[in-house]
């Protein structure tokens, strides 16, 4: 029996018919994160862990975000949705950071759109023709997605997930630079 694609496990998530082909294996330890699920109920415990987080990361995040609500609005959805992933909040965090410098209304030169930099062909790939790559919760939700789906691929690599993640793969230039990011500013 063949393994799911990416495409295909969010897909089915979502009920939006025909899966679309992806051109890599969805390892089965990767659930289909663009499915409204973080809404779920938090265990007093994690609630706890969560505004530990939190409360730790928001000085740095003054640097880029100003107004307190509006950090702790991003902080919490980026745990939320990191977690969902299986992927370190830091870590997304420093991502970010690379990627648009916390400005959700961010676009590349290539087209990349938010916070996480997603480029617009992923709506099409694994979401809704409706999906604002903008919107902070959906961006996070489409970056945390792609970065888990290429951290399997590549066994728990960091180095060649990220370059996956930035088109680069077989260089290390950005993968470096998101992995110093998160060891000097976000852990």
């Amino acid at each position: 029996m063949s393994r799911p694609t990416l495409a295909a496990c969010l897909a089915a998530s979502l009920f939006l018919g025909p899966p679309v082909k992806a051109e890599e294996p969805l390892p089965g330890p990767l659930r289909p994160t663009l499915a409204d699920t973080h809404q779920r109920h938090q265990t007093p415990q994690q609630q706890w862990l969560m505004r530990q987080w939190r409360q730790r990361m928001d000085t740095d995040l003054a640097d880029f975000i100003s107004e307190p609500a509006e950090r702790r609005k991003l902080l919490t959805q980026v745990y939320q949705e990191a977690r969902l992933a299986r992927l370190p909040p830091e870590l997304v965090l420093a991502l970010i950071h690379v990627e648009s410098g916390f400005d959700k209304q961010a676009v590349s030169s290539a087209g990349a759109v938010g916070l996480m930099q997603v480029m617009p062909f992923w709506i099409k790939e694994l979401g809704l023709p409706m999906d604002d790559l903008t919107n902070p919760n959906r961006n996070l939700r489409y970056g945390c997605t792609i970065l888990a789906h290429y951290l399997a691929v590549e066994q728990g690599d960091f180095t060649r997930a990220l370059a996956r993640y930035n088109g680069s793969l077989g260089k290390t230039w950005y993968p470096e630079r998101v992995l110093r990011t998160w060891r000097d500013h976000w852990r």
